[in-house]
């Protein structure tokens, strides 16, 4: 499987997918020309604004400064009544009701914009549609007014948390995130107890999804895409009354994933062999950390430190960050991950960051004015030489050399 957005979104492009014909080559052709200032060279109709809110977040969580014109491009992604859609080729164009608003995206923008700061009339404005396309159930839906889901509830929650709303104050008709995402919790006493699901049947029935459980243990413990360990848990399957047990009880699930699957968690596409899911299993790390299962969260980690190389490099951008995410919040070394550089790989696939370009200018600075002196100096040796001092030349270029 190639990076997660969220179920949400594969179920978006599986549906356009079901009417136009499926790409062969992700790779931009030649005659594609996409902005500069973006994250990744493949086509962004479906991930701009979320894979470049996660490489800014990433970034900002190792302590780099993102480039301006990076950061810019997110911003000027905004319409103006303050949604993201997935992305806008020409965003001097007005929003209109042909645009495909995203939850998703606006949530991931919301917290990368927040994480860098100077930017409250986005984020507030963000924050503020966000507010007002929240369904009924206290939930939302990957686009305004569809279904609600847990993973697009639960990068909402985190994007409120971080704009330091309380999630469980934010209400419609009396009910909240929470309210929501307890609904999509699968009661224990089951195979599946304690998991989350990513939206009930046709038949209203919850089906173990290990994607939406990373996301549900998140956004029931109010948190985003960067965490801290959480205070250790080893808490049993109970019927989940609040957030905070429906969360525990979704860790003991994915710990029961991880258990039986070798430390990280399976694709099992249709029609396809189950393989290794690199992106899901960084996101329950996450997860797992947050909740306070750090031992198997460790574990996890260092699965991928050991695998997760080949499908970072060919996912691009957001995979790297939800590496950068998996290693945060287990106290791993992103610049030493299984030996790789996260933090340059990342850097790798969009603008140079503004401490790299600050230190590239100063170079050239620095060089410019050695290749001044040394010109000068060297026309006054061949001056001194021409009047006859020659071991004055000589013993200045003896001195030059290593």
């Amino acid at each position: 499987m190639n990076v997660r957005r969220s179920a949400a979104v594969l179920a978006a492009v599986a549906v356009i997918g079901a009417a136009t014909p499926a790409a062969a080559d992700p790779s931009p052709s030649p005659s594609q020309a996409f902005p500069s200032a973006l994250y990744g060279d493949s086509d962004p109709k479906y991930d701009g604004v979320w894979r470049q809110s996660l490489a800014l977040l990433a970034q900002d969580t190792v302590g780099v400064k993102p480039a301006a014109k990076s950061v810019q491009w997110l911003t000027r992604q905004q319409c103006a009544d303050g949604s993201f859609a997935s992305y806008r080729p020409d965003p001097t164009a007005a929003c209109d009701a042909k645009t495909m608003l995203d939850t998703n995206a606006t949530s991931a923008a919301v917290q990368a914009l927040t994480a860098l700061g100077g930017h409250d009339d986005v984020t507030g404005k963000a924050v503020g549609w966000l507010k007002s396309v929240q369904n009924k159930d206290g939930g939302w839906g990957y686009s305004p007014g569809g279904a609600s889901d847990t993973n697009s509830t639960s990068v909402v929650v985190g994007a409120l948390a971080a704009a330091g709303e309380k999630p469980d104050q934010v209400v419609k008709d009396g009910k909240s995130p929470y309210d929501a995402l307890l609904k999509l919790a699968l009661p224990c006493g089951g195979d599946d107890d304690g998991a989350f699901a990513f939206q009930p049947d046709k038949k209203g029935m919850l089906a173990a999804n290990a994607d939406a459980t990373a996301a549900g243990v998140l956004g029931s413990l109010g948190k985003g895409m960067v965490v801290e360990p959480g205070k250790k848990s080893d808490a049993t399957c109970e019927k989940a009354g609040t957030a905070e047990q429906a969360a525990a009880n979704g860790a003991g699930y994915l710990t029961a994933a991880f258990a039986k699957d070798g430390n990280h968690l399976m694709s099992a596409l249709a029609g396809a062999e189950p393989q290794p899911d690199y992106g899901n299993t960084a996101d329950a790390v996450v997860a797992l950390a947050a909740q306070g299962a750090t031992a198997q969260a460790e574990k996890s980690v260092r699965w991928l430190e050991k695998n997760s190389a080949s499908w970072a490099a060919q996912s691009g951008p957001a995979a790297y960050a939800q590496l950068i995410f998996a290693a945060h919040a287990t106290g791993t070394n992103p610049r030493d991950f299984g030996g790789a550089d996260l933090v340059k790989q990342l850097g790798a696939t969009g603008p140079a960051p503004q401490a790299a370009e600050k230190t590239k200018a100063a170079d050239e600075k620095e060089d410019s004015g050695s290749d001044f002196f040394g010109v000068w100096w060297y026309v006054g040796v061949c001056l001194v030489a021409g009047i006859g001092i020659g071991f004055l030349f000589t013993g200045r270029k003896r001195k030059q050399q290593p």
